[in-house]
């Protein structure tokens, strides 16, 4: 990489990885640092005393097209590392939604036709409040959150479809939630391409989505690739910059928000101040274990509450893990961590044994333990800052910050939540942006 401009990319999240990968294909220099062991950020593989699982239960959607573009880029193949199935949120019990294969608007109206379980004037409702939304350019009133939104829905749906399509999209409840940000979302994954709703489930380690396979075709390409080191100083250097005691031409910020408002306060306070405003919702996710249990699909919907506090269930042995793995994943689960963690696991253990009846069980209570059977309760997880709060009227850090210097990350102004598909948009505009800026500057 001896052409080219020197940028530096400052975190290997996927924003930083979108920003690097879009650099170098640019014909820029770059070097990507990153203060973890291994790239990926809050999407990522974490080694612990019990094996290896990812940080979360992340999936993807159809419509995450600058996502899949980019792991094909990188030699990362979805096809065979995602499971695609038109969107469910099925309850064990059958009750739910489920959308078939086809065109978005005739695929989306047979599917509300066929949820029986609803009564005709409930689907008809919804279907009204769909195609209102529609002839609205799904466009609202400033200021709604998505409970205002539909105040006519019936509650049942508001219960079974529109809360777990909040809290799945936004990780913040519908009472709380950006009414506009939640239709953009619902516009272009339901409703403006063929398979744009279709859940993309991962059966293989998150890392190998798009972290390791991005970060070694950097290297592959000549970017310096620094994993342990944090960045300390951010300052001006004649016309570009220097990165702690590297001079570089640009740079891409592409930390947490917090992180890069650290870096940030020196140089623009207004920006450090927008970015350190955002409040956070964190997700937890408990890994359960039970060789009996088979789950119709590999993904359900459960009815939750406050001593219920999981959205969804994964079938990871279906997905290619241990057989008789489950994720049990409470979004938005901020009341669920109020008394601590541990209590939330045990929430989530009685979830799971009301779920489904007879299983996640383990030995009785003293019997001595069998090392043949795994444990119930594998890992416990919590991401506290999982996503920022997607609240009515929320101002995010715009990404310029300075000449030179933009920021990249899911909590950068833009169109959509806090989001896999989002950090990789805001990555490969601020690396195009970058190159633009400087080829007129040239």
């Amino acid at each position: 990489m001896s052409g080219g401009r020197h940028v530096a990319v400052v975190g290997a999240g996927w924003a930083g990885l979108a920003a690097a990968v879009q650099a170098v294909s640019q014909g820029d220099r770059v070097t990507l640092y990153e203060m973890a062991a291994r790239p990926g950020g809050r999407a990522r593989r974490v080694d612990t005393a019990r094996g290896s699982f990812d940080n979360g239960q992340h999936i993807l959607i159809g419509a995450y097209t600058d996502t899949l573009a980019l792991m094909r880029r990188v030699g990362a193949d979805p096809q065979a590392l995602l499971l695609r199935r038109p969107l469910s949120l099925r309850r064990p019990d059958g009750r739910g939604l489920s959308l078939p294969a086809g065109a978005p608007l005739p695929a989306f109206a047979r599917g509300v036709l066929a949820a029986r379980d609803w009564p005709w004037r409930d689907r008809l409702a919804l279907l009204r409040t769909a195609a209102g939304w529609a002839l609205r350019g799904f466009r609202c009133a400033p200021g709604l959150s998505v409970a205002q939104l539909c105040p006519g829905l019936p509650a049942v749906l508001c219960e079974e479809l529109l809360e777990p399509l909040c809290v799945a999209a936004l990780n913040t409840p519908a009472a709380q939630a950006d009414a506009q940000v939640f239709l953009r979302v619902l516009r272009d994954a339901l409703f403006a391409e063929r398979g744009g709703a279709d859940l993309l489930l991962p059966r293989a380690p998150l890392s190998a989505l798009l972290p390791d396979p991005a970060w070694h075709w950097l290297q592959a390409r000549g970017a310096r690739c620094r994993a342990g080191h944090r960045v300390q100083r951010l300052a001006r250097d004649g016309a570009g910059w220097r990165v702690d005691d590297e001079a570089v031409d640009a740079v891409v910020l592409a930390c947490p928000a917090l992180e890069s408002a650290r870096l940030a306060a020196p140089l623009n306070a207004d920006w450090a101040r927008r970015a350190s405003a955002l409040r956070y919702e964190p997700i937890v996710t408990a890994w359960l274990h039970d060789a009996r249990l088979r789950l119709p699909q590999q993904m359900l919907a459960l009815p939750c509450g406050a001593d219920a506090p999981a959205q969804f269930v994964f079938d990871l042995g279906a997905l290619g893990a241990e057989p008789g793995l489950y994720s049990f994943v409470a979004s938005g689960a901020g009341a669920a961590l109020a008394d601590g963690l541990q209590r939330c696991g045990q929430a989530l253990l009685r979830q799971a044994q009301q779920a489904f009846p007879g299983h996640f069980t383990g030995p009785a209570p003293g019997a001595p333990a069998d090392p043949r059977t795994p444990p119930v309760l594998r890992h416990l997880a919590a991401e506290r800052r999982a996503t920022f709060a997607c609240t009515p009227g929320l101002q995010r850090p715009p990404a310029q910050i300075a000449p030179g210097l933009l920021a990249a990350g899911d909590h950068v102004q833009g169109p959509y939540p806090a989001t896999l598909e989002g950090a990789v948009r805001s990555g490969l505009a601020a690396a195009r942006n970058l190159h633009v800026a400087g080829a007129r500057a040239g």
